[in-house]
């Protein structure tokens, strides 16, 4: 069999599958474990794919920096924002996550009632100025220009000191196996401690980012209270999520 031949059919497998794992690839395909490795190495040198331990994911695409990001919120974006702005109640404190869908909650939070946002994102703060009800806390510390968030130990400190009713997370990258995850480790380390803190979280999901990895894991799926999704992903991408407990909500 042609290099080619096998690499269309390592990435066939990879887009029914959602991974590939060496050794079962290898039965199927009829080939060594070792040739399937090798040319799991050079696709991921490619940049076809994400190798990990015993074969490999999807690869997650770079995401461009928060501005740019902020010019292509769409209609989905939007939708999964105003699903997410419902679930608050009078009273409780919330923690947004730095990013374009949880932008879209800022904008679409309830104006008839008061609450508390904590934010380590100062855009998410200056979305909420002129909120007529909303008393806004925003976490100071080193400021991660790509997301728009504060990080590190100072940041950290602050949010040990907040129980949020709910944290509202932004991931670039979800995977029933491996988990929730994001392109860098301080982001992903803040994003943990937050969620430890919050008696619930939630992420919002669009359809791209099922069944992907990103380099810096967050927290297993399980961690997860509930997923606001896309609608549109086939249902057997969305199984193992709910078997895994957690409610699935598609807007």
């Amino acid at each position: 069999m042609l290099t080619s031949q096998r690499k269309n059919l390592i990435l066939d497998m990879l887009r029914r599958e959602g991974q590939v794992v060496a050794k079962r690839a290898a039965e199927e395909f009829s080939l060594s474990e070792d040739t399937i490795r090798r040319d799991l190495r050079e696709m991921a040198a490619e940049g076809l794919l994400r190798r990990v331990h015993g074969g490999a994911m999807p690869i997650t695409p770079d995401l461009p920096d928060f501005t740019a990001r902020q010019a292509i919120s769409s209609d989905v974006k939007r939708k999964l924002g105003a699903a997410a702005a419902a679930m608050v109640k009078p009273g409780q404190m919330i923690f947004l996550d730095g990013g374009t869908s949880t932008a879209e909650i800022a904008r679409a939070l309830p104006r008839d009632f008061a609450f508390t946002v904590a934010t380590h994102s100062p855009t998410i703060a200056a979305e909420l100025e002129h909120h007529p009800t909303a008393e806004v806390i925003l976490i100071g510390g080193r400021l991660y220009k790509h997301s728009m968030v504060a990080t590190g130990a100072a940041a950290m400190s602050q949010i040990a000191n907040m129980r949020p009713d709910i944290f509202f997370l932004g991931v670039t990258a979800a995977h029933p196996v491996r988990g929730l995850s994001t392109g860098d480790f301080e982001e992903a380390a803040i994003k943990r401690h937050i969620s430890a803190c919050s008696a619930e979280t939630i992420t919002l999901l669009t359809v791209d980012k099922l069944d992907a990895v990103s380099p810096h894991v967050i927290m297993p799926v399980s961690a997860l209270s509930g997923i606001i999704m896309q609608s549109g992903a086939d249902e057997a991408r969305l199984a193992p999520y709910r078997a895994a407990g957690l409610d699935v909500m598609e807007v």
